[in-house]
């Protein structure tokens, strides 16, 4: 099935309409729906206003940030002048670490003197790479992906020079926060949101489910239209990411199949078990082909970015791609269906056992 067939098979409540820019459309008692740009391939995120009230007063909750940038900045003083009803921020929840999500967390935590709300994992995942100036770059990553088969001398040094990618998006965090647990309840507005944790996208992704409103906040663990990065990356290189991602999914089955599910990009749906088996489906196939590819000879990760990514990729993309690479031939290889060798030029490659 292409793209428009899966969609077909989700309920879209809203259709085609999306929140005007800086405005809100309310998708649920309390909840309103945010949805801001980004300078990137992935060129939005959505954002949640839960209403709320703590230790007396009345607010809102916010969930995810974008990347700090002017423009976001800009966008979030609309808000703040247009959709708050007058009321103040009283918190803001992140769902995970990755820019997009917690960018402006401390603008927004300093802005309204409110407190943080994140997995412990995460928000020390963050503040490492606020602080390190070669994170998610450098010359660490160069060589690792070059152990997984990127030669390209150009796209090797640029990938070194790339010395603080993520403190370019996320210049710091807050100081302190409140620590979200898997299987813990949040009350916002008088409703009990349990945390749902998440492993394979981010270090400790949390989602959000409130039974009373039947409201799923998914972040990024499931998305309507495209499949989640899955990546293995330097800071964890023997990770097996992706095994982890589709357990992660499978937690969200006893929710009911109804569940009104508010991800971090694309639109709000309705079909999670549905969504849940496109994912297990699509990995599935994926694996088939890069099984496949191993069979004719040994592959780096490197080798199997065509057959996973049939579009041309810039460099920027090609590092999420590689990271995914990795995640699905780690996958086959701890499941014992491929096996793994480094070469006389110091490459990871797969093959079948024997």
């Amino acid at each position: 099935m292409n793209a428009t067939e899966l969609e077909r098979a989700l309920d879209y409540p809203w259709g085609d309409d999306l929140p005007a820019a800086a405005g809100t459309l309310e998708v649920a008692p309390g909840v309103k729906w945010l949805r801001m740009t980004l300078p990137f391939v992935l060129n939005h995120i959505n954002l949640w206003l839960l209403r709320d009230r703590i230790d007396g007063r009345d607010g809102w909750t916010v969930v995810d940030c974008c990347i700090d940038r002017p423009e976001s900045r800009a966008d979030w003083e609309s808000v703040f002048a247009t959709q708050l009803n007058g009321l103040p921020v009283l918190r803001v929840i992140v769902t995970h670490m990755h820019p997009d999500h917690i960018g402006l967390a401390h603008w927004l935590c300093e802005r309204w003197n409110a407190p943080l709300w994140i997995s412990g994992t995460d928000y020390q995942t963050a503040r490492y790479a606020c602080e390190v100036v070669n994170s998610f770059g450098g010359d660490r990553l160069a060589q690792y992906f070059a152990s997984h088969g990127m030669t390209n001398a150009g796209d090797l040094e640029e990938i070194r020079n790339r010395k603080s990618y993520y403190r370019n998006l996320v210049p710091t965090v807050p100081a302190s926060y409140t620590r979200l647990l898997d299987g813990g309840t949040v009350t916002i507005g008088g409703n009990a949101w349990r945390c749902i944790g998440g492993y394979g996208h981010a270090p400790e992704h949390m989602a959000l489910y409130c039974e009373a409103l039947d409201v799923l906040i998914s972040g990024d663990m499931v998305l309507p239209r495209i499949s989640t990065n899955v990546s293995v990356y330097e800071m964890e290189p023997e990770a097996d990411a992706l095994t982890l991602f589709l357990d992660s999914i499978d937690r969200f089955m006893p929710l009911p199949e109804d569940t009104l599910v508010l991800p971090s990009h694309g639109k709000p749906f309705k079909g999670l078990h549905t969504r849940i088996q496109q994912l297990h489906d699509h990995h599935r196939d994926r694996l088939q082909e890069v099984m496949e590819a191993a069979q004719a000879k040994p592959v780096s990760a490197y080798d199997v970015l065509p057959v996973l990514f049939k579009r041309p990729l810039d460099l920027h993309q090609t590092t999420f791609a590689l990271g995914e690479s990795v995640a699905h031939l780690h996958r086959l290889w701890y499941a014992g269906k491929l096996k793994r060798v480094r070469d006389a030029d110091g490459i990871l490659r797969f093959s079948l056992p024997g």
